[in-house]
């Protein structure tokens, strides 16, 4: 039997039940010239329900970002097949030594691993490294998505 494509529409909560679970991500910027920078990321969601991204403040997507707030998600399944979603929203670049940044990370960490075997290790990591901490708050966001054949067109058997 041939897979049916399905878009279930959600809401707020569901995206994001949706996201948390899964941390391949595809982002979009907007580069200078207009066209679109995509950059495959690892990331999750905080306390707040915004999508957490981890990156260098000199990384292509954060410089976007910062002269061009808007962001899209494609948010990918571990399975290649499975269903996915796209999220738009507004982004914001936090960069350390902020405590905010700070902050962030570890609870970007904690979204996507679990706790650390030494937090003050790691945030010591942290500010060593220079991150920062993306974190796009949805705006809009399509339906959830898995490919296949539009049910309409299902070849016979």
């Amino acid at each position: 039997m041939p897979n049916i494509a399905t878009n279930t529409r959600v809401e707020r909560d569901e995206l994001l039940d949706f996201v948390r679970t899964r941390h391949h991500l595809v982002l979009v910027t907007t580069r200078s010239d207009g066209r679109p920078q995509v950059s495959p990321v690892t990331g999750g969601v905080d306390a707040e329900g915004r999508i957490v991204i981890s990156t260098y403040p000199d990384r292509a997507k954060a410089t976007n970002l910062r002269r061009d707030p808007r962001a899209t998600v494609l948010v990918l399944s571990d399975e290649w097949d499975d269903a996915w979603v796209q999220v738009d929203g507004a982004a914001e670049v936090l960069d350390m030594p902020s405590q905010e940044a700070e902050d962030g990370l570890v609870e970007y960490f904690r979204c996507i691993a679990g706790e650390h075997s030494d937090w003050d290790e790691y945030r010591a990591a942290m500010r060593s490294q220079g991150k920062s901490l993306i974190r796009i708050t949805p705006e809009r966001w399509g339906p959830v998505a898995t490919g296949g054949f539009p049910p309409d067109r299902v070849p016979s058997s």
